[in-house]
């Protein structure tokens, strides 16, 4: 097995111990007061890998790294929620919709094209989601899987925006703009709702800001060793993990609308990455005739 692939591996893995926590510590503790404190921890930590690189802050593209930061903010804001709230193999499995709304946004605004095959299989991915949302079935679990969704959708955005500044500024400095911003938006937010934690959930949202720039790390090093399709791919092994945090800590069985609905959403995703591959490879042939 390639290093890519452990390291893809292994940040999918801490991600979910990461979503396990999140779950664990939302059960008393708001959803975006965790939001506050991953934040927090995560800038305090990026600050002083940022002064050890000795990376310097940029005077110019301000605005858009705040736009990143804003997108960023929006979805940890609706993941966390959606993770306190529905079975953590379901959140899983929306967030992974990203996919689909990257390829979308990245036509939009980076004007990168779109394949026809791309067409064919988006019906799939809204029949997967509505599998999940479950609109037929009506309750307050469609309205927590629609925010769950709308997470993916701002994580789609924040890596669009990634994709166009890793162009001018440091990925360091894109970091820490996502979560100064994260601290910014939940400060204010959290104030009239906040629950001072206990030693032991603040031991968890102490542990959520490390692990998750852990998993950073890990995922950064993976698309470092190993082709891009072959570790969003390989990420999806996530799903796994956080189905089995799910059972085993909180017996949550995924039922078969979930099943049908995630394998969808799956076999879509990795259908677009393989056709995104393939085209690459095209055009790099083309280039090269």
């Amino acid at each position: 097995m390639k290093n890519g692939v452990i390291l893809a591996i292994l940040s999918s893995l801490v991600f979910s111990v990461m979503n396990a926590l999140v779950k664990a510590v939302s059960l008393t503790i708001p959803a975006v007061e965790v939001v506050f404190f991953r934040s927090v921890i995560g800038t305090v930590l990026i600050y002083f890998m940022m002064r050890y690189s000795k990376v310097a802050f940029s005077t110019k593209g301000i605005p858009m790294l705040l736009v990143r930061g804003l997108l960023g903010a929006l979805y940890l804001l609706a993941y966390f929620y959606t993770i306190s709230k529905i079975p953590l193999a379901d959140a899983s499995i929306l967030a992974h919709l990203s996919t689909i709304f990257v390829i979308i946004l990245s036509a939009m605004f980076l004007k990168e094209k779109v394949s026809k095959r791309t067409f064919y299989i988006l019906p799939l991915v809204f029949l997967g989601a509505i599998l999940l949302v479950k609109p037929f079935n009506y309750s307050s679990y469609s309205i927590y899987a629609l925010v769950g969704i709308l997470s993916a959708l701002f994580a789609a955005g924040a890596a669009t925006s990634i994709r166009y500044l890793s162009k001018l500024h440091h990925s360091y400095e894109i970091v820490f703009y996502f979560l100064a911003t994260g601290v910014i938006i939940s400060f204010p937010l959290m104030w009239s709702s906040f629950v001072i934690p206990t030693p032991l959930e603040f031991f968890y949202l102490a542990c959520i800001g490390v692990v998750s720039l852990l998993g950073q790390i890990f995922l950064t090093k993976a698309f470092t060793h190993e082709n891009i399709v072959v570790v969003e791919v390989t990420r999806y092994i996530g799903i796994v993990f956080n189905a089995m945090w799910g059972f085993l800590f909180w017996t949550e069985v995924p039922d078969v609308y979930t099943v049908i609905g995630g394998l969808l959403i799956i076999a879509a995703c990795v259908l677009l990455s393989i056709s995104k591959k393939k085209t690459a490879v095209t055009a790099a042939k083309l280039l090269k005739s």
